[in-house]
């Protein structure tokens, strides 16, 4: 069943609202919170499927060029960007809840080191992310939460 998103013009609260596609049109959609009928319509993000092997070619640019990768471990800012990177080329895999949060943390400046001691059980049971100085933070995968809840 397809889900709908919707921003109330009354109260400005943004939801989604599952619907089938016959519902869609004929059925009236309030707002959850004030239960206005005034509404406007939200279009989702758009992905676009990529086979393997494109997803795999975009990365191995990224990783074939050495200066690219230049000085990582001590730039907080350019590792969060190029790990959204990967995670954006694995596509619509399912990467865990923490993956965004420590790219979010990454993106503002914070040190590996320091994500660490403040999520101690970052990805437990999981094996240990290789390859990137000073992330030693097993299996992160992506949050998915926008922010807008579903009805």
């Amino acid at each position: 069943m397809p889900r709908y998103g919707f921003q109330c013009q009354n109260c400005g609260k943004k939801f989604r609202k599952f619907l089938t596609y016959q519902e869609y049109g004929a059925v009236e959609v309030l707002c959850p919170y004030c239960q206005s009928a005034k509404l406007s319509r939200l279009i989702d993000k758009v992905r676009f499927a990529k086979s393997e092997d494109s997803r795999m070619e975009s990365l191995e640019s990224t990783f074939s060029n050495p200066a690219a990768l230049e000085g990582l471990e001590n730039d907080p800012v350019s590792m969060g960007r190029l790990m959204r990177q990967m995670g954006n080329e694995m596509g619509g895999e399912e990467l865990g809840p923490e993956f965004d949060e420590v790219v979010r943390r990454l993106e503002k400046g914070q040190s590996p080191e320091e994500i660490e001691k403040e999520m101690p059980d970052l990805g437990e049971g999981m094996g240990a992310m290789g390859g990137m100085p000073g992330m030693g933070m097993p299996g992160m995968g992506g949050m998915g939460g926008d922010g807008i809840e579903d009805f």
